[in-house]
């Protein structure tokens, strides 16, 4: 699922090092034949899903320095990048997800230290 202009999920903006996972369907096969056996999702512990929105990371301070009057006072925060991307799918733990109903679809706010494997379509 792209993400397009006219796409309701547009208005939303995950945080941090969050990511937004819509659980993949289990007739839904990838390319490589990844899936999980029935077992392990009947349990419920794992689940698998395609992330449609990625937070900005973690965001790590920056320098303290001498405040001068002439400085320029908005304050910029900076990120360490995800490993996890828009499009992958993602293998997670279930006990580190929310669940949240948007626009009545079902999706989960999985951080990514939840996320045990990704999985990514393009070559490397």
């Amino acid at each position: 699922m792209k993400l397009t202009a006219d796409n309701k999920l547009t208005k939303l903006i995950v945080v941090g090092d969050r990511v937004l996972i819509r659980l993949k369907k289990p007739n839904e096969k990838t390319g490589s034949g990844l899936y999980l056996p029935p077992g392990v999702q009947e349990k419920e512990k794992v689940q698998q899903g395609y992330i449609i929105k990625a937070g900005p990371g973690y965001p790590i301070p920056m320098p303290v320095e001498d405040h001068e009057p002439w400085m320029d006072n908005e304050e910029k925060v900076r990120y360490v990048p995800l490993q996890a991307k828009e499009g992958d799918l993602a293998i997670f733990l279930l006990s580190g997800a929310h669940e949240v109903i948007y626009e009545g679809e079902k999706y989960f706010i999985v951080s990514q230290g939840a996320i045990l494997m990704l999985e990514r379509e393009q070559d490397l």
